[in-house]
């Protein structure tokens, strides 16, 4: 479907619980093609499940999410392994697989979803190593990298099958302050370089303001507001502020609710 009459994932009024525990709730997002949006949220705000919900790995418990026009939940499963090759992601922890190099880590996806020779494989490999500033440390294995490297890793991994759209869950996480701010300058070269969009995850204040083009807050698994960099920072809700600020939150206990908890064992 043309992306002229779709935005490139369109989440529509959807709630999601685990267990009891209403996770999400009545959530509604587009991302443009071609954008970064940023997911920002405190521990427990709902950030990981909306993106095992934009990945497919989680269906949502009302409520739909669309690629292109396409409801990524009820598709059929030739049409849902299409579209995850249109995906990249690249987990918190880079994720590589320890008894492989990191080479043929990135080569993987290449192996598994092309028809592509094996030098062609090659070629590409190093090509987005080069990119990521890894040249040379594909014979290396996993253990053999700084946190960074791991990270970069794990990138070149994501982007290196040049998917429309990358999902990255908590970039800096783990990271010193100047590696962290070289990985956001990494993921704005990519951007331009590939003409790719990208969804980032994170907590990190700084990392969003610097790479965002938008930026979603949630809270308790609510949208609090969606927009650019300068509404963010003029929003007016305590919560925004409160994270903005790193504020800690107030928590307000219910007498009744913590009673039950301790006698019943009920939420």
């Amino acid at each position: 479907m043309s992306e002229q009459k779709h935005p490139l994932i369109d989440i529509r009024g959807v709630n999601s619980y685990y267990g009891t525990h209403h996770v999400l709730k009545d959530i509604n997002l587009t991302i443009k093609t071609g954008e970064i949006m940023v997911i920002m949220g405190g521990s427990g705000s709902g950030k990981s499940t909306l993106l095992r919900n934009m990945l497919g790995l989680k269906t949502p418990t009302s409520g739909e999410v669309l690629f292109s026009g396409l409801n990524i939940h009820t598709a059929k499963r030739k049409e849902l392994l299409q579209l995850r090759r249109k995906m990249g992601v690249a987990f918190q922890g880079g994720a590589l697989l320890t008894s492989l190099s990191v080479g043929d880590n990135i080569k993987l996806p290449l192996r598994q979803h092309t028809d592509l020779d094996e030098n062609t494989i090659s070629i590409m490999m190093r090509l987005e190593l080069e990119m990521m500033d890894l040249a040379g440390f594909e014979d290396l294995m996993p253990s053999e990298l700084s946190g960074g490297m791991l990270k970069r890793a794990g990138l070149a991994r994501a982007v290196v099958t040049d998917p429309r759209i990358l999902f990255f869950d908590e970039p800096s996480a783990g990271l010193d302050p100047v590696t962290s701010v070289e990985l956001d300058q990494l993921i704005l070269k990519l951007r331009q370089a590939k003409n790719i969009t990208v969804v980032v995850v994170t907590h990190e204040l700084e990392s969003a303001f610097t790479i965002a083009d938008r930026i979603t807050v949630l809270f308790d698994g609510e949208i609090v507001v969606t927009g650019t960099v300068d509404e963010i920072r003029a929003c007016k809700d305590e919560r925004v502020i409160n994270l903005i600020n790193r504020s800690p939150r107030e928590v307000q206990v219910d007498a009744e609710k913590y009673l039950a908890r301790l006698t019943q064992g009920s939420l």
